[in-house]
């Protein structure tokens, strides 16, 4: 199969290793993997913004970019939504371009859904042992359905113990622009999804959306907690120690 990674502005920004972690996981399971090198921004902020000219040239680029590719796999339950969901929307008075989003939007898929549900991942490449915690992020879980494929891929990892957290459907607080334009609303959400995390005693929490992952690390640092890992699951399947 062969594959094309969007790797995430967040992802590219403030964690490549993530999409590093998911070229493995990929190739992993047998996958020809390919990184459209100009790919930027899947048009989301400026979407939730209202700024719907900027979401739609965002659209076609990313459209031209990636239709050409069998499948389109994204790290971010978020990002992969956004494509699936909101482009044949924001194309909608454009028959032309509104017939391509259509058509990408059923190849593109979340990072551990395509390796559960597509590729059917046999084995993990990494062997990290230890206690976790997962938290569902908002729009995977909602919107496609991310809940069951995560933690089987985490079953793969012998030495890994699950302990679920409270409220693990929860909203951490972060909501793309939400955390932006209600901060303090989103600081009381976040530091009640780390409470509930850090309830659990585990030694890191889990996600599959670096936002979620970046508000609640940041919460938890400034609750004093400097121990705690915050691991995307692809760095976890991927871990060697």
């Amino acid at each position: 199969m062969r594959v094309a990674l969007f790797v995430t502005c967040l992802v590219d920004l403030m964690r490549p290793r993530i999409g590093f972690a998911a070229i493995e996981l990929l190739e992993a399971a047998g996958c020809e993997v390919v990184v459209p090198p100009a790919q930027t921004c899947c048009g989301q902020p400026a979407w939730n913004s209202g700024d719907r000219e900027a979401a739609a040239k965002l659209a076609k680029k990313v459209i031209a970019e990636f239709e050409g590719y069998e499948w389109v796999v994204a790290p971010s339950g978020s990002c992969a939504d956004h494509i699936r969901t909101e482009y044949p929307v924001i194309l909608a008075d454009e028959p032309a371009w509104r017939e391509r989003a259509v058509a990408l939007a059923s190849r593109v898929h979340e990072l551990t859904d395509f390796l559960v549900n597509v590729a059917q991942l046999a084995e993990v490449p990494g062997n990290f042992a230890g206690s976790v915690t997962y938290h569902d992020s908002c729009t995977g879980l909602r919107s496609l359905g991310i809940k069951d494929q995560p933690r089987a891929l985490l079953a793969k990892l012998p030495g890994v113990e699950l302990r679920e957290m409270a409220g693990a459907e929860e909203c951490c607080g972060f909501g793309g622009t939400f955390a932006v334009k209600f901060g303090e609303i989103s600081a009381a959400i976040a530091e009640r999804k780390c409470a509930n995390a850090c309830a659990t005693h585990a030694a890191a929490i889990v996600g599959g959306d670096l936002g979620c992952l970046l508000n609640i690390e940041g919460k938890l640092r400034r609750m004093g907690d400097a121990q705690t890992e915050v691991l995307h699951i692809a760095e976890v399947l991927t871990r060697k120690r």
